[in-house]
């Protein structure tokens, strides 16, 4: 009930010394938890939480070695000590949001029965001056009537919009009172009830929820992922098994500029197809930067690719040694491809930085330098022949000239692709929740602020030369300037009748 309601009645106030209330620990504590002051408090220091993990790069992320190299070993030492390296999943992160549900329940207990007792409750017949005291009163006169004046009030009533109107008689005056939008009185518990469910789904999350990355390259199977551990100074790589083995099938990027690099500047999108085979069978599965895939509770995320140039498919002339007619074939990664004499040449291997000798594994090689591609070449049943074909960098090395089966080989054009991409793995039990939670939460502050509770009363009072004496009044707990273009409404038809 508000205080100007539970200033109406008239009984006499006794006043005395007052003396002080001692009130114990618990129920100070209980206070507190349940305080408005206290749950902005808590969201401030979550909000605090969000913000260092915004500003520090948590350890689940593509790139945190880097970052964490990067790092002084004071920064090291104190981001650790403190959990800033994995917040989310911290103890007082955790604690922080257990706290604020706590509050949030006990304060919708502790004010819930008021709120009840003023919805079951209303005041049917308040003191004039009560009701002269609102925002928006009128008081206007009818002439002397042949019909009930009651009823002309309570038709105006209605035309205005209020349905059930309550009609009371208290020492010679008539009170009608109506009422609409209670609900919204209660909206703000649903609004409580949003915000829990998105702190349960994010505690389901944090809790029974795990990350991961996964590098894959065509031909590669695997079952684990790995993710990255600080413990204090140090960042330590750990291993998950997840239910189902992963078979990568073929690897694309799309470029802006087919000559560029393959860098993340001049890519529009990464591709990775795969196929993931459990209890179930085997299922077909595609990634790409904006779309994700799901799978039994597992959400895969395209995060990033290895800088060693590699190429999806080759075009290579093939030229006879002793003279003729050469021919152009395409050959798939790891496929093969027939000469019109019935050899065949297989796409063996691709480097983007093409030397005689091992490769370096740790050279960016996305700008392709010096590309070559590796081939074997046999007709059926021999043993393939080790071939190279090369671009224009290296077409006059001797080697590009070596006839292999008959043939010298140039390569004329290839699909650009990284050797790896590296996909993200999400296990995340609480999106679900979470999703529903800001659905509700956003349908009831709808509810809350755009709509409103709104009361009127009317009081008809008699007089002894047949005129009647009506007076209105109302409130509303918001929207107050609909509210008072609905009392005028209301008036005025009661001015025309």
């Amino acid at each position: 009930m508000s205080a100007l309601e539970e200033t109406i009645r008239d009984q006499p106030v006794t006043l005395s010394a007052a003396r002080p209330v001692h009130t114990s620990a618990p129920t100070q504590f209980l206070k507190l938890l349940c305080s408005v002051r206290f749950g902005v408090t808590m969201l401030i220091l979550l909000g605090t939480a969000c913000l260092i993990g915004m500003l520090i790069m948590q350890q689940n992320v593509d790139g945190f070695q880097r970052y964490f190299a990067e790092l002084t070993p004071a920064q090291r030492l104190v981001y650790g000590r403190l959990g800033f390296f994995d917040i989310y999943h911290s103890w007082y992160f955790n604690a922080l949001l257990a706290i604020l549900a706590v509050n949030i329940i006990l304060a919708s207990v502790d004010r819930f029965p008021k709120t009840w007792r003023f919805v079951s409750k209303p005041v049917l017949t308040p003191p004039i001056r009560w009701l002269k005291g609102q925002k928006q009163f009128a008081q206007i006169e009818i002439l002397g009537q042949n019909e009930d004046p009651v009823r002309h009030v309570s038709s105006a009533m209605q035309k205005a919009g209020w349905r059930r109107i309550s009609t009371t008689e208290k020492k010679g005056q008539v009170f009608l009172f109506a009422e609409s939008g209670l609900w919204n009185r209660f909206g703000a518990y649903a609004v409580h009830v949003a915000l829990l469910t998105i702190l349960f789904g994010g505690f389901l999350t944090a809790q029974l929820g795990n990350t991961g990355s996964m590098p894959l390259s065509p031909g590669q199977s695997s079952n684990l992922m790995s993710d990255t551990v600080v413990d204090l100074d140090r960042a330590n790589e750990v291993t998950q098994q997840l239910p189902f083995q992963i078979h990568c099938t073929d690897i694309q990027q799309k470029l802006i500029k087919k000559d560029g690099s393959i860098s993340a500047m001049n890519t529009i999108d990464w591709m990775t197809r795969f196929t993931i085979s459990d209890e179930t069978g085997t299922h077909e599965a595609f990634v790409q930067l904006n779309r994700p895939f799901d799978y039994r509770g597992y959400r895969f995320f395209q995060a990033s690719f290895t800088t060693v140039g590699r190429a999806r498919n080759i075009t290579v002339e093939a030229t006879p040694a002793t003279g003729g007619t050469s021919e152009v074939i395409s050959i798939p990664r790891d496929g093969w491809a027939n000469l019109a004499d019935g050899t065949r040449v297989k796409f063996a291997e691709f480097r983007g930085d093409f030397r005689i000798g091992p490769e370096d594994p740790n050279e960016n090689t996305t700008e392709y330098p010096n590309p070559g591609a590796v081939l074997q070449v046999g007709k059926q049943g021999d043993t393939p022949q080790r071939a190279y074909a090369f671009g224009p960098q290296m077409a006059n090395i001797p080697v590009a000239g070596k006839p292999v089966g008959g043939y010298t080989f140039k390569l004329i054009d290839f699909e650009k692709v990284a050797d790896q991409h590296i996909l993200s793995i999400q296990r995340d039990p609480g999106a679900t929740v979470v999703y529903v939670g800001f659905v509700l939460l956003f349908l009831t502050l709808v509810a809350v602020f755009f709509f409103s509770h709104q009361r009127v009363w009317a009081v008809v009072q008699g007089s002894s030369d047949h005129h009647t004496k009506v007076i209105y009044a109302g409130n509303a707990n918001r929207n107050y300037n609909g509210f008072a273009d609905r009392f005028s409404g209301l008036v005025q038809n009661m001015i025309e009748k």
